[in-house]
């Protein structure tokens, strides 16, 4: 480790992660939680996190602990925050979020090291800025990352081993099943994401008849209109965190479009089928799993996805075929044993 910041720590260093906001962002997170936990094996590691997501980290072997603030807390409870991690005396606090709330809490962490990268917008709020990603990992200035790789290279920065990059990895009980199935996650963030419902019917369809895997269709928050058209299939609606990892960790297969979910059900190292639109796939495909990305390429995309920046419609992600999401449904299943 040299002379980094992980080198300057005692072995029994307090370290707090800040990581807010977005389920398959801190699924993406748990391989620089393994950097972490190599580097430092007796530090203390706690994440500060969305309490709608905190229970995706209370069995991850890699941290002591998780902080959990609502989404849209108040001054009072962001306060109360600031309060739980200055009570764990950190010595190492990282943004490893970027937004204003994160940066405040690094900021008034009370930790003599406070770091995140120098390209975020309140770099204000550190006295150890991190490089981008492709300077740490050497990669050209323009290159892609993914995101996994992303929030790895700040371990690496701040003195963990440079070198492969581990999995993803979360810890469940496989759900009991009466028959093999296979989950399919309609919904996405944005329309431009969104494989159009009909086409998921008729994959359910086959592959239930064809593969004979039960579909299991599952709905967050805010996709119930979505859930309520689906007909002929099991749906489950609103699935607390801890129940989702559950049905995730003993299915034989995951289909959806490029959300959340995906990145759960690849944790669990399901073999997954990836529906990708205006988002960039070399940055969000599953990480390390067995996987398949099905997409069309345009100019266009990647973009912002909160619209469709050039047509009347998002063509990129309607122009996806049903066939080609078939054939790989069916390369994948057909690869199963070679995976595991």
């Amino acid at each position: 480790m040299g002379d980094s910041v992980f080198a300057r720590l005692g072995p029994e260093a307090s370290v707090v992660l800040v990581r807010l906001r977005s389920l398959g962002d801190t699924v993406l997170a748990t391989p620089a939680f393994a950097l972490l936990r190599r580097a430092l094996p007796t530090a203390s590691i706690h994440v500060a996190m969305d309490e709608r997501f905190a229970d995706l980290l209370v069995r991850q072997p890699d941290i002591d602990g998780v902080l959990r603030i609502e989404p849209q807390a108040g001054i009072a409870a962001k306060a109360n925050l600031v309060r739980q991690v200055r009570a764990l005396r950190p010595d190492l606090c990282v943004d490893m979020h970027g937004g204003s709330t994160a940066a405040w809490l690094t900021a008034l962490s009370g930790a003599g090291c406070r770091a995140g990268f120098g390209h975020f917008r309140h770099s204000w709020a550190y006295n150890v800025r991190i490089p981008r990603a492709q300077e740490v990992l050497g990669r050209a200035s323009d290159a892609t990352v993914h995101t996994a790789e992303h929030h790895a290279a700040a371990m690496i920065h701040l003195g963990a081993a440079p070198g492969e990059i581990p999995n993803s990895r979360l810890v469940a009980e496989p759900q009991k099943a009466g028959r093999p199935y296979a989950v399919i996650h309609a919904g996405a963030a944005y329309f431009t994401k969104a494989w159009p419902l009909p086409h998921f019917l008729s994959l359910a369809t086959e592959i239930r008849e064809r593969h004979d895997l039960e579909p299991v269709f599952v709905a967050g928050p805010g996709e119930e209109d979505l859930a309520n058209q689906v007909s002929g299939f099991e749906v489950r609606k609103g699935l607390p965190v801890a129940r989702l990892m559950s049905l995730m960790a003993g299915a034989e297969l995951f289909v959806g479009n490029d959300s959340g979910p995906s990145h759960v059900a690849a944790a669990f190292g399901v073999p997954c089928i990836t529906i990708f639109g205006s988002s960039d796939s070399r940055a969000w495909h599953p990480w390390r799993s067995p996987h398949r990305v099905v997409e069309t390429a345009w100019d266009c995309k990647p973009c912002r996805g909160d619209r469709c920046y050039a047509f009347d419609a998002p063509r990129c992600i309607l122009s996806v075929a049903p066939d080609s999401v078939s054939e790989a449904v069916a390369e994948v299943l057909s690869r199963r044993g070679a995976f595991s």
